[in-house]
């Protein structure tokens, strides 16, 4: 289903597994930072509602989205981190660098994934304008922060 149709901030909570030892990662691009910001508040307002516990969430600021790849390894290589979310948000404009940079960290982060065998989440948005980005980072879409959240969570429970 298109996030246009449906609210990125509901989802099902029944069956999630005990987080409230297990320790995550949030990866932030700075680039589109209004964007990115909101969908960082909404991840960690997430975790911590669905009991995982604030000192066990650590933030790390990457300048890009393109640079989310090498953050989240940084900390998925780390037996103490049980899984790690990648928050950004690459506008299309008016070039095709979308393509190139969505492409690469939908497949950096997959790579991340199986390298280390733990989850990482691709909390990435890919709007084609500046107010498709607002309306998933806490609008009338939700927020895609609390779904890479949740996704987390749920990863965790296999």
């Amino acid at each position: 289903m298109s996030s246009a149709n449906k609210n990125l901030s509901e989802f099902s909570t029944t069956g999630l597994p005990d987080v409230s030892q297990k320790k995550f990662a949030i990866v932030v691009a700075e680039w589109n930072s209004e964007i990115t910001e909101a969908l960082f508040e909404g991840a960690y307002k997430t975790l911590v509602d669905n009991g995982v516990q604030a000192e066990n969430i650590v933030r790390a600021n990457v300048p890009g989205s393109f640079e989310l790849s090498f953050g989240s390894q940084v900390f998925a290589q780390k037996p103490e981190i049980d899984a790690v979310i990648a928050i950004g948000c690459v506008i299309q404009g008016e070039t095709k660098h979308n393509d190139y940079i969505n492409h690469a960290v939908a497949g950096g982060l997959t790579d991340v994934a199986l390298k280390y065998n733990k989850p990482v989440i691709f909390g990435v948005l890919t709007p084609n304008n500046q107010q498709q980005a607002l309306d998933r980072a806490g609008g009338i879409h939700g927020n895609k922060g609390d779904e890479a959240a949740i996704t987390a969570i749920k990863m965790l429970g296999l």
